[in-house]
C-alpha cells in the first residue's frame, strides 16, 4: 500500500495574513465609529435637556461632554 502527503505552499498563508489585518481593522474602526455615534447621539439628548432636568442628573450643561466621554478619557 502506498501512502502520498501533499504540503501545501506557505506562500497563501503569507497572503492571508494582510486581508486579514484589513478586516480586523476595519471591524475595529466600524466598532469605534458606532460607540462615537452612540456617544454623539446622548451628548445631544442631554442638551435638549432643560437645565432643571440636567440639575435633577447631576450634569451641568458645561459638562456635558466631559461626562458622556468621561470613560473614554479616563486616566
Amino acid at each position: 500500500m502506498a501512502t502520498q502527503t501533499l504540503h501545501a505552499p506557505a506562500r497563501p498563508l503569507r497572503l492571508a495574513a494582510p486581508v486579514t489585518g484589513f478586516f480586523a481593522a476595519l471591524a475595529r474602526a466600524v466598532a469605534f465609529s458606532s460607540g462615537a455615534q452612540a456617544r454623539y447621539d446622548r451628548v445631544h439628548r442631554l442638551q435638549a435637556l432643560s437645565d432643571a432636568e440636567l440639575a435633577r442628573r447631576g450634569i451641568a450643561r458645561d459638562d456635558i461632554v466631559r461626562h458622556v466621554f468621561a470613560e473614554v478619557f479616563a486616566d
